[in-house]
């Protein structure tokens, strides 16, 4: 038997399963889970009967209308058990408190749910060749955007001979953001990431493929849960090691997700995470002469002039002018995909009145 509080069900939850449920005629029937493993079409639960396969209902995967609204790893879902718990049938999602989230590869414009419901984002990058500062103010932007707190771990630092630098680099990258260099293989420095990790606390890692994350997962845990891959000597470049998300409990208490590597982070849409991880250059900008300045050549513009004095660095005020960019034309993108997407569900949805299988789709 398992207690799902193990899993982070706490009196807040509880409280929100009871706004959406407690007056639900088929309350009696329906038990809380949290998804610990999203295979895609189906899902690894976790309930206070144990462990168990679900799947969406028909009613439910008939009103989600874009890949955002479909379960992620990390909700807290509500099941009808079949068989003796040997699987369920998910009916809803209870509100998320967090979300992680990145567009899908590609031209596609759709979101894709890193996972829900984290109180910390532990941004991994390794302490090798691959340390990219630049990157890491991507990974910023999406965690800020996300509504969980984010942590900067740096890797590997076993390997690296000028760690303090590339430390102090970090840190004046990401103002007001935790910095801690870690290595798993000297069991050096778990004790400065006890806080984020205690009773109930839900942690997720994400990072570029090879940063050690599968690593910090077993370190984290005190045992071997997923597979390691070297990474290549030439580049410090690895291979994707996790195929899929999964939820594990630490012996601390905490849960912790580790997510597949990423070849490249695309931002979805900004929930003002922009200028949270460049908060200096908000700083700046409040005493630019316009409001509307867009620090690239006018006058008095505070930004550029801290860039002259050396205040600010170039590279960084660059990076910020392409993100910018690059989030104006994403948002534009989304809302013609929003817009299609609706008037595509209209029509799907006239389509199917009247026919007999409607009907089905309505039952549990």
């Amino acid at each position: 038997m398992t207690n799902i509080q193990q899993y982070g069900w706490n009196e807040n939850w509880s409280s929100k399963w009871d706004e959406r449920w407690k007056e639900s005629e088929n309350n009696k029937q329906l038990v809380p889970g949290r998804i610990v493993g999203d295979f895609g079409s189906k899902y690894r639960v976790m309930t206070d009967m144990g462990e168990t396969w679900g799947e969406l209902s028909g009613k439910l995967r008939h009103t989600f209308v874009a890949s955002g609204d479909f379960p992620a790893i990390g909700d807290w879902v509500a099941l009808s058990m079949q068989d003796g718990g040997e699987h369920g049938i998910i009916h809803g999602l209870l509100p998320r408190h967090s979300v992680i989230s990145r567009k899908v590869a590609g031209n596609t414009q759709e979101e894709q749910i890193v996972a829900s419901n984290v109180d910390t984002l532990f941004l991994v990058s390794a302490l090798n060749d691959d340390f990219n500062v630049r990157r890491m103010e991507r990974y910023l932007i999406m965690a800020w955007n996300s509504g969980a707190n984010p942590v900067i771990l740096l890797t590997k630092a076993d390997l690296c001979s000028d760690a303090d630098r590339k430390i102090a680099e970090m840190e004046s990258a990401a103002p007001g953001v935790s910095v801690h260099a870690v290595s798993a293989l000297q069991d050096n420095g778990r004790e400065k990431l006890l806080p984020y990790i205690g009773s109930g606390q839900t942690v997720a890692l994400t990072g570029s493929s090879g940063c050690g994350k599968s690593t910090m997962v077993n370190w984290l845990c005190g045992k071997n849960l997923q597979l390691t891959q070297d990474v290549r000597e030439g580049d410090s470049r690895g291979r994707h090691t996790t195929t899929h998300r999964e939820l594990f409990v630490m012996p601390d208490g905490g849960i912790i997700v580790d997510t597949p590597g990423m070849r490249e982070l695309q931002l979805w849409e900004d929930e003002g995470g922009l200028d949270l991880a460049f908060s200096d250059i908000s700083s700046y900008a409040a005493a630019c002469r316009f409001s509307n300045c867009s620090h690239e050549r006018e006058e008095g513009c505070a930004v550029l002039e801290a860039v002259r004095t050396g205040e600010l660095e170039e590279k960084r005020l660059l990076n910020y002018r392409k993100t910018q960019r690059e989030l104006l034309y994403q948002s534009t993108k989304e809302v013609k995909f929003k817009r299609k997407s609706a008037a595509s569900s209209k029509v799907s949805s006239s389509r199917t009145r009247g026919y007999g299988w409607r009907k089905e789709l309505d039952e549990y």
